[in-house]
């Protein structure tokens, strides 16, 4: 299996994986200076770095690196517990350089109003590959949206079965009402979506938040919730509002770690969380 062929494929499919590298090699090791070995995320491996428990080890930073989406650096010196397991004379060192390779991001927009083309444009423009979802064809149309990987104009519930959610995705909820809100809000918070926003005031999110529990979802299920969308920079034009949520979206992006519910404005921060709560 050619080695590069398999990482374009992993990325066209939405797939996370990492590749481990030699990088340097000094003295007598049971491979070469360049080998790659390709870690998919569910484990399962293409290409070798020569095996044993050198293999073994990077397998499980392989892991690690997918999971936390940083690289990482290791070395090895090959001394007798090494050579045995190879059944190898080996006394060699190597260093091994292990990636992670994620797929470009997806930004799932949820209607195709104002805000959306915006959003859409900006997005794109940072990486994202946007889908467009909105159950008026008038407006979910590649004429509106000639940017976009996919425009569906279909209702809402049809459409959530179809769509691939990982945890590259980003859900962006910004159609025409507030019963079409709380629709894909609820359908969202049980995705593995990285990054979840809605449009609205504090009002509105926490107003639809309630019925929400009313209706028997846990308040926990929310904590993930970016509302009101986007950093505060005073935006008001469709095209600051999405400037604002495509920063936010990008800071997700590359702080996978951080616990955003301390450092955004949900509704989940301070006095409201607590009163929502009770």
């Amino acid at each position: 299996m050619d080695i590069f062929d398999e990482i374009v494929r992993l990325r066209k499919l939405g797939q996370k994986c990492a590749v481990a590298t030699i990088v340097q090699v000094n003295g007598s090791i049971p491979s070469y200076e360049s080998a790659k070995m390709v870690v998919r995320e569910d484990g399962s491996m293409a290409g070798t770095i020569g095996g044993g428990c050198v293999e073994a080890e990077v397998w499980n930073a392989a892991r690690e690196v997918i999971a936390s989406e940083r690289p990482k650096q290791m070395k090895f010196s090959l001394g007798q517990d090494a050579a045995y397991d190879n059944g190898l004379i080996c006394g060699g060192q190597l260093e091994i350089f292990i990636e992670p390779v994620v797929p470009n991001p997806k930004a799932f927009i949820f209607g195709a109003g104002h805000i959306s083309k915006s959003l859409s444009k900006v997005a794109n423009l940072a990486g994202f590959a946007s889908i467009i979802v909105d159950n008026r064809e008038t407006y979910a149309n590649k004429d509106r949206f000639p940017e976009a990987e996919e425009v569906l104009a279909e209702e809402y519930s049809d459409v959530f079965p179809k769509l691939d959610i990982r945890d590259t995705s980003y859900v962006i909820i910004v159609t025409r009402g507030h019963r079409d809100d709380m629709l894909v809000l609820q359908w969202a918070v049980n995705t593995p979506a990285r990054y979840i926003a809605m449009i609205g005031s504090r009002r509105k999110v926490l107003s639809v938040i309630k019925e929400l529990e009313r209706e028997g979802l846990p308040h926990g299920a929310f904590e993930r919730i970016h509302a009101p969308m986007g950093f505060e920079i005073g935006a008001i034009t469709p095209e600051e509002i999405a400037v604002s949520v495509v920063a936010e979206m990008i800071a997700v992006r590359r702080q996978p770690s951080a616990d955003w519910r301390k450092l955004s404005k949900s509704v989940f921060s301070g006095q409201e969380a607590r009163a929502l709560s009770k």
